[in-house]
């Protein structure tokens, strides 16, 4: 199986694809964007994408393309997240002044940054590419932050290991791919939802849930592309293939302009 993922080769999706299919190929992308892209032009089987962290929160470009594409989560793995300070073999940490990672680690790495005042944050597209950059362009003032994986993969020293604000830092990756199906052993389900732009709105569709005793563990709005001022809702169920669900989908759709089930699968 080939499996899209946002990054190079040590990033921490090429390490969370790789704990969710052992065996598959893992083909690096630039952009978020290009992830999706792969996946419904079929030159990859699927892809495995980050989507909220418990340090910097959601990743809201991830919930975008989620709604706007026809894929849907099959899977999700969460994965314990170790940030090192990683350079060239010869460099010390009293030479750095430049540190370049993807804007969610660095946001996940602020109290490092209060301590090191001097040290610049440079936003890059990958946590791994960062160290890939370093390294190959030969700079003895800078450094990336990333995983151990990352620090063997490109021959690089890690000059400060677990660097993460708390050490209860996870990210949550969703395995995504074309076909919606319910998962046999399905306890959750993400969806999202607009409502009537009217009083209660709100009230009486969570009520959807509340009056069939189904959990919601998650629910968060983003705005409209092109809509100022109106958002879409998105939510995780505790709730598997169950009549209650059903009916509940069943009644919300009745309710609401508009709802995407975005995924039936098990709970990592």
């Amino acid at each position: 199986m080939i499996v899209a993922i946002q990054g190079e080769a040590g990033s921490f999706s090429h390490e969370a694809a790789l704990a969710m299919l052992p065996d598959c190929i893992v083909l690096p992308c630039a952009r978020s964007a290009e992830v999706f892209e792969r996946v419904l032009k079929r030159k990859a089987d699927a892809a495995v994408i980050p989507i909220e962290n418990t340090l910097a929160g959601p990743v809201t470009e991830h919930f975008d393309l989620l709604l706007e594409h026809p894929l849907f989560i099959k899977r999700e793995y969460p994965l314990r997240i170790r940030h090192n300070l990683i350079a060239a073999p010869a460099v010390k940490l009293a030479q750095i002044r430049r540190v370049r990672s993807h804007p969610v680690a660095l946001d996940q790495c602020r109290k490092f940054f209060r301590d090191h005042p001097r040290i610049q944050q440079i936003p890059f597209y990958d946590t791994a590419g960062s160290v890939k950059h370093v390294i190959e362009a030969g700079e003895k003032d800078a450094a990336g932050i990333a995983s151990r994986q990352a620090a063997l993969e490109y021959g690089a020293k890690i000059l400060k290991a677990g660097i993460e604000d708390d050490p209860k830092n996870f990210t949550r990756f969703l395995l995504i791919s074309h076909g919606e199906r319910w998962a046999k052993d399905a306890d959750k389900i993400s969806l999202a939802f607009s409502v009537p732009d009217q009083p209660g709105a709100l009230f009486k569709t969570l009520a959807v849930f509340a009056l069939r005793d189904i959990s919601l563990s998650k629910i968060e709005s983003r705005p409209v592309k092109g809509h100022p001022w109106q958002y879409v809702f998105y939510a995780d169920l505790k709730s598997g293939q169950t009549p209650a669900t059903e009916h509940a989908l069943h009644h919300l759709r009745e309710i609401c302009p508009m709802v995407k089930v975005l995924g039936i699968y098990k709970a990592g």
